[in-house]
């Protein structure tokens, strides 16, 4: 495998191909934040804004202001997002929207713990780019709240009835693995080590499953036990594939060798469950015991899970050496570009059939921002490049 030119494969596509296209077709100059609903040519077709789509994109180009290069457009577009995020996007109070409308106005409610999440690491990177103290307050203030609502992040809009089924989601401890890391520089060191070893004990004590073969499931009991509903049978490979590069990098800054190797394993394992053996791919969501996925889309083949993939891939390799993770990686890659990269447009197509095929040609939408595809190209080539 030629390393060399698989690092300018992914900087390259990154630089040339994907940042240039949301700088020119998402900043919303006239208003502030940016348009993420963007067709395969990049014309904006809805004008709401997702706050942690904005959040996302924010944190994108701080990061790479902050890790590549001082490029002054990169730290404009931050900027003017986190400015339109300060002034429109939460309560007063730091409870952060779901959406706005297109001048600011909200939409929807604070319901949804990832914008707390993206805003948290939005004004991380931010406060880091431009050594503005306002913007390192409301990270800190903002994971303050994010901690305290870890127990029912949804709140008062939560709309479960309380006390019958009451589970425990994996999205929350698997994202906050990352953002310790994220905002590290803002947090004191014995709140940091304390943070990180809860969401470590959280995704590979709890929701990591040995007795089920070694996979993770999406979500437990209260009390850590499995759940047989539609819920509690649901696994998401993406999302435990992404969790392990997560993991892996905990594992590096807290020296763990036997965390790495672990990560690295339910990696390989993940992949494996979730590989679709008729027509290539991974599938979004199965069912542990074999029952019909509540999901309509379960057999859907995205974006961000395989880019993901590729991250954890990769670190495995680079941090253990296991061959198998190379061998997995030629193979994910191969996948990868040859379905979701757009030949003839900028940026990467999301949504694929199991076959494959196309399904939707925009490049960004409500759930699609300016998010994996670039963040992902930049792991990829950082990891690549130290091989």
């Amino acid at each position: 495998m030629d390393f060399k030119k698989l690092t300018n494969q992914y900087r390259d596509e990154l630089l040339d191909n994907v940042l240039p296209f949301w700088l020119s077709h998402s900043q919303d100059l006239e208003y502030g934040g940016y348009f993420t609903c963007l067709d395969r040519k990049g014309n904006v077709f809805d004008t709401d804004k997702f706050i942690w789509l904005q959040g996302r994109q924010v944190w994108m180009f701080s990061m790479l202001y902050n890790k590549v290069e001082k490029r002054q457009e990169w730290l404009d577009c931050a900027t003017q997002g986190g400015e339109f995020l300060k002034k429109y996007g939460h309560d007063g109070h730091y409870n952060w929207y779901f959406s706005l409308d297109r001048s600011g106005s909200p939409l929807v409610e604070p319901y949804n713990i990832f914008s707390y999440t993206f805003a948290t690491m939005a004004f991380g990177q931010l406060s880091l780019a431009t050594g503005n103290p306002e913007y390192a307050e409301i990270a800190k203030m903002t994971f303050e709240i994010t901690l305290s609502k870890v127990d029912n992040p949804k709140g008062k809009w939560n709309k479960l009835h309380p006390g019958t089924r009451n589970l425990k989601n994996f999205a929350l401890p698997m994202i906050l693995c990352n953002l310790a890391l994220e905002i590290e520089h803002l947090l004191d060191e014995e709140y940091l080590q304390q943070t990180m070893e809860t969401c470590i004990h959280e995704v590979m004590d709890v929701f990591y499953r040995p007795e089920l073969g070694g996979i993770i499931v999406e979500n437990v009991n209260a009390d850590g036990s499995l759940a047989d509903c539609f819920e509690g049978r649901q696994i998401t490979p993406g999302h435990a594939i992404e969790a392990m590069w997560f993991i892996m990098d905990l594992g590096k800054r807290l020296n763990r060798p036997e965390l790495i190797e672990k990560a690295k394993n339910v990696t390989l394992t993940m992949l494996g469950y979730g590989w679709d053996k008729e027509y290539g791919g991974i599938y979004y969501f199965m069912d542990r015991n074999g029952c019909p996925p509540q999901q309509l889309e379960w057999d859907q083949k995205l974006w961000w899970v395989h880019i993901e993939t590729l991250i954890s891939l990769l670190k495995g390799y680079q941090l253990t050496g296991d061959e198998a993770c190379l061998a997995w990686f030629e193979k994910v890659h191969d996948y990868t570009w040859g379905h979701f990269k757009d030949t003839k447009y900028p940026e990467w197509f999301g949504y694929l059939d199991r076959r494959g095929e196309i399904l939707l040609p925009l490049k960004g939408g409500k759930w699609k921002g300016c998010f994996h595809v670039p963040r992902g190209l930049y792991q990829c080539w950082k990891t690549l490049e130290s091989l």
